[in-house]
């Protein structure tokens, strides 16, 4: 059974499609890398998932449920994350307070209550020890790597237990030495059984770490493919449209 089954998603903003009769599938425990030229379709095919927009047709379903996503509370509760390219990290804070910020836990006296400080660090170093990185809770993000940053982000996700990651290029802009220790993240969710979709424009990134590759061109996708089964070659032909399917 897929993790993640899409079928015939369909898109429209006004007279632009966005997407077109998208139709796609993700394992439990896959890799899957979402590829395309800027304005394919790859963001709005994430935002669908998340639950920032709804599709103008087609269905969702997860482990076999059918599923309607309004809200991205609605993504989180079926188990859906999304680590942004921004990360959406607050610089002055320190990693554990990042990884649980807005869901912050808190010990009651009476009336009051306060932010369980020592809980947070200790559910964050076992979230840092899980994913094998060096980050430290108390570490103050604006101090970090682009690496490190990315263990944040990604640890975040950890919290609810999630089935799906949706990542959106998260190694742009960093040094090659980050890239590796981020490609390692994205392989240790892979072995804890988590379905990852990732969104990059780096072909060797996609092909050091993915299962699987799918391309949209235009809204459409064209091609879904095991990545030993394909080369750059083919998919630069697909993303251009040299090639017209796969």
């Amino acid at each position: 059974m897929s993790r993640l089954k899409l079928t015939g998603l369909s898109r429209s903003f006004g007279a632009i499609q966005a997407l077109d009769d998208v139709s796609l599938e993700v394992a439990p425990g896959e890799v899957l890398g979402l590829m395309g030229d800027n304005g394919a379709g790859k963001s709005t095919l994430v935002k669908i998932v998340a639950g920032n927009f709804r599709p103008t047709k087609g269905e969702i379903r997860i482990d076999g449920q059918l599923v309607e996503l309004h809200k991205p509370i609605d993504a989180r509760e079926r188990g859906i994350e999304v680590v942004y390219q921004d990360l959406a990290l607050c610089d002055n804070l320190s990693a554990a307070s990042n990884v649980f910020l807005g869901r912050e836990p808190v010990r009651r006296f009476g009336p009051l209550a306060v932010i369980d400080y020592p809980a947070m660090r200790m559910r964050a170093g076992e979230l840092f020890a899980q994913l094998k990185t060096e980050t430290r809770p108390r570490d103050l993000v604006r101090r970090m790597s682009g690496g490190q940053r990315q263990a944040v982000a990604i640890a975040r996700t950890l919290l609810s237990k999630p089935r799906i990651v949706l990542m959106d290029e998260p190694t742009a802009a960093i040094s090659v030495r980050q890239v590796a220790e981020v490609l390692n993240l994205i392989r240790r969710l892979r072995d804890q059984g988590i379905s990852v979709v990732l969104i990059s424009h780096r072909m060797p990134d996609v092909f050091a770490v993915c299962d699987r590759i799918a391309v949209l061109r235009r809204g459409q996708m064209v091609a879904s493919k095991r990545a030993a089964a394909s080369s750059p070659e083919e998919v630069t032909g697909l993303i251009t449209g040299a090639i017209e399917t796969a």
